[in-house]
């Protein structure tokens, strides 16, 4: 008996869709894998865009209001009148415009030598210690959980010519006590003391990852090459943390252009106007003189300083690299 599927395979019947299922062309299997992955990802979607609306509302919003109000006069009084650049004319005219610039740029200048060199030097020290590694860390960080308005109050008694802890210290080895905050040879530096100690935690941290990271076999090798501390610093530990250290620099800048809370808490600007910054003139012109149109138009220059130096020192950042 011969099998049913024997005999040729052209003689075999045809295979035929079932009746009332029409073929699906490839385009409806196109469109209908879409439609499924768009149901997936449909609660993906939905918080993106609940995400891009909160952006929305307070980042770009507050931007575009912001450079909106520098070209009006607008004390939320009565109602805002276009002015055009009277604002900036009115701030390069302010003898106190271009203090405040010089005080600013005087300040990251000293935080950039204290405030980047001795979190580098701290992150060093602790990567070398081998016992109360966990101690010394929460001690160098433990400046940063404190509020920034205390961390000034705090230096603020330190500092004071009185009863000071400073001058109390000075006095008790015999030697005269310091105006620290009312001369002005001496106020910058003191803010930026205060400065330097309460930041340096988190960027000491940082560095001392980025130097965790650098295989030890690299010290040794320098070690049996008769390498002593600042060789190694300078042939192993600078070009393995090369990049860290630019980008820190880079945040660092941009994060001392802004500095407010210090004289604003500790000297309000004085002692003869030395501490005026940027952030603390823009504090007055909107808040003291009432004049929030003048104080947007300062807050888009500092906006466009730091975008265009940012922009520069990445390009040249990006050129070295290449």
């Amino acid at each position: 008996m011969s099998s049913p599927r024997s005999g040729n395979v052209l003689d075999w019947p045809a295979v035929t869709p079932r009746a009332g299922r029409p073929a699906v062309s490839a385009a409806e299997r196109r469109r209908a894998r879409l439609k499924r992955r768009l149901r997936e990802n449909l609660t993906a979607y939905t918080l993106l865009c609940a995400a891009l609306v909160v952006f929305a509302m307070f980042s770009w919003y507050p931007i575009v209001r912001g450079v909106l109000l520098s070209f009006q006069q607008v004390d939320f009084v009565n109602p805002p009148t276009w002015v055009g650049f009277d604002n900036f004319v009115r701030l390069f005219a302010d003898p106190l415009f271009g203090v405040a610039w010089r005080n600013t740029l005087l300040f990251t200048g000293f935080a950039l030598v204290f405030g980047f060199l001795v979190p580098f030097l701290a992150a060093v020290l602790l990567n070398e210690l081998r016992h109360a590694r966990a101690y010394f860390r929460l001690a160098v960080y433990l400046p940063v959980m404190l509020p920034p308005v205390v961390t000034a109050l705090m230096w603020k008694w330190f500092y004071d010519p009185g009863p000071g802890l400073f001058n109390s210290a000075l006095n008790a080895v015999g030697l005269p006590g310091l105006q620290w905050l009312d001369s002005s040879t001496t106020a910058v530096l003191s803010l930026v003391f205060v400065s330097t100690w309460a930041n340096m935690g988190s960027t000491t941290l940082i560095y001392l990852a980025a130097l965790q990271t650098i295989p030890g076999e690299l010290y040794e090798a320098a070690e049996l090459d008769g390498a002593g501390m600042w060789r190694r610093l300078r042939h192993v530990t600078f070009p393995q943390t090369r990049f860290v250290l630019l980008a820190l620099l880079l945040l660092q800048i941009v994060a001392t252009m802004q500095v407010f809370t210090e004289p604003y808490v500790m000297t309000g600007g004085g002692p003869d106007d030395s501490t005026v910054t940027v952030l603390l003139l823009l504090y007055r012109y909107a808040f003291v003189y009432n004049d929030f149109g003048s104080a947007s138009a300062m807050s888009l220059l500092l906006f466009v300083a730091l975008g265009v130096f940012s922009a520069m020192y990445v390009r040249l950042t990006r050129r070295a690299d290449d």
